[in-house]
């Protein structure tokens, strides 16, 4: 029997029809950590899943990577949604992931980076920091009562600087009530008011041990903090939240102890090096102040003192001498100007203008009597023939004649049309009324 052999080709296109007609591999929910890993800006990602026993390699197309919340990182546990195809060309075998979100300690990582850019948008990263105080005298310590940490910074202080006092105040510092009491002695610490400078420190731990110090509580509490803290979280390559926030942050709880303190030894030499340079600039002053207190004795101001007050005295009568030259051209210039002005009052003498102006106001006061006698006069002839004309009208003058007026309770009567039969009226005459019932009515024709 004659076998048929395949080509590669036929044999790669056979598998992957298998593949892509697998109900199973149509939809593969996978979990792993991301291995060769590198960012492709703008661009399909290849890289690949693996755990402790296996690798499977990975693409995710641009337009899905893009919709990530997350940035991935090398390293970082991921739970990812995708079908298995297989790459003819190479013949491999892949999964093309439609969906990505980070796993355990992914999760944690995605959630630091949230926080992280949250506070960073509010500004806590980029406050101004406070400085530390170079020559503290009381130190709060913020961290566990036990372990290493709190032994190396007690023992770098005491080395460094032993008249510092360290005070503790023992904190979790792992666990879910880490953080609030983190929180508490922060407050606590600050609240007493008289520290110079606060350290926060942990030593070494994976990420869920040092997370109570991503806590957006922690941060909060150290950026509200009046006291200069000083990080210390986890070994040198650890950064945590409160790292960003503190005033300063330290590798390790050895160098925030050096941090806080100066040493002593150092500064005892730097004062006596300086006390060394005050005495030699002071010895340097006081030679050039004798220097200069020699010179000044020798000078002839205080063997001939009369001397320096000789240039002053021709000085001043030279002074004087054009003083009084001014004095008398001023003068002389005060008495020419006053005899002009004498001179020229005398010409324009006001008293006879002021007789032509007294005629001329009696001649306009008289005028004006008369004019208000005649103005007087004529208003008088006009209110008379006025008050005539009025009496001529009133209304007085004709019910006189024996006319009068008729009114009811609604008012004057104007038309026989108004009354009704065994109506009250009343009668109106110039010297009185008259009360009158209505018997009939008559209307007159028209």
């Amino acid at each position: 029997m004659t076998q048929q052999y395949l080509s590669v080709t036929a044999l790669t296109r056979y598998i992957k029809y298998k593949f892509e007609q697998d109900p199973y591999l149509e939809r593969v929910f996978l979990t792993g950590e991301l291995s060769n890993f590198r960012a492709r800006p703008n661009a399909h990602q290849y890289f690949s899943i693996k755990d402790a026993n296996a690798k499977i390699s990975a693409v995710m197309f641009k337009g899905a990577y893009a919709k990530l919340k997350f940035e991935p990182k090398e390293g970082m546990k991921v739970l990812v949604i995708g079908r298995i195809t297989l790459y003819e060309a190479t013949g491999q075998y892949q999964i093309t992931i439609e969906h990505m979100e980070p796993d355990g300690v992914g999760a944690l990582y995605q959630a630091f980076e949230e926080m992280k850019e949250k506070l960073s948008k509010e500004g806590l990263f980029n406050a101004p920091k406070k400085p530390l105080v170079k020559f503290p005298k009381r130190i709060a310590v913020i961290t566990s009562p036990s372990g290493a940490v709190i032994r190396d910074i007690m023992t770098t202080v005491k080395r460094r600087y032993p008249i510092a006092e360290l005070v503790i105040f023992p904190t979790l510092v792992q666990g879910t009530k880490a953080a609030q009491n983190i929180v508490a002695n922060i407050q606590k610490a600050d609240d007493i008011g008289n520290f110079d400078t606060m350290i926060v420190a942990r030593g070494g731990g994976s990420i869920e041990d040092l997370w109570p110090f991503n806590e957006e509580i922690v941060a909060r509490a150290i950026f509200a903090a009046k006291t200069p803290i000083i990080s210390s979280v986890g070994h040198e390559t650890d950064i945590t939240i409160a790292d960003f926030v503190a005033d300063v942050r330290a590798a390790t709880p050895t160098a925030a102890a050096e941090l806080s303190v100066p040493n002593l030894t150092d500064e005892l030499l730097k004062i006596r090096e300086k006390e060394h340079q005050l005495m030699k600039a002071f010895r340097t002053l006081l030679r050039h102040k004798k220097e200069r207190l020699h010179k000044s004795q020798d000078s002839y101001i205080f063997r001939q003192p009369q001397r320096l007050y000789e240039s002053l005295e021709i000085k001043l009568d030279s002074i004087s001498q054009r003083f009084n030259q001014q004095m008398t051209a001023t003068i002389q210039k005060q008495e020419q100007q006053l005899s002009e002005l004498t001179q020229r009052l005398q010409l324009v003498n006001p008293s006879q203008e002021v007789e032509q102006s007294q005629q001329q106001l009696n001649f306009l006061k008289e005028r004006l009597m008369r004019s208000m006698i005649l103005k007087l006069d004529k208003s008088k002839m006009e209110l008379a023939k006025g008050m005539q004309a009025l009496d001529m009208l009133s209304p007085l003058n004709i019910m006189k004649r024996g006319y009068g007026y008729v009114t009811d309770e609604s008012g004057i009567i104007h038309s026989a049309q108004q009354l009704s039969e065994h109506q009250e009226i009343t009668i109106n005459f110039t010297d009185g009324k008259a009360l009158a019932e209505v018997k009939s009515i008559e209307y007159i024709k028209e």
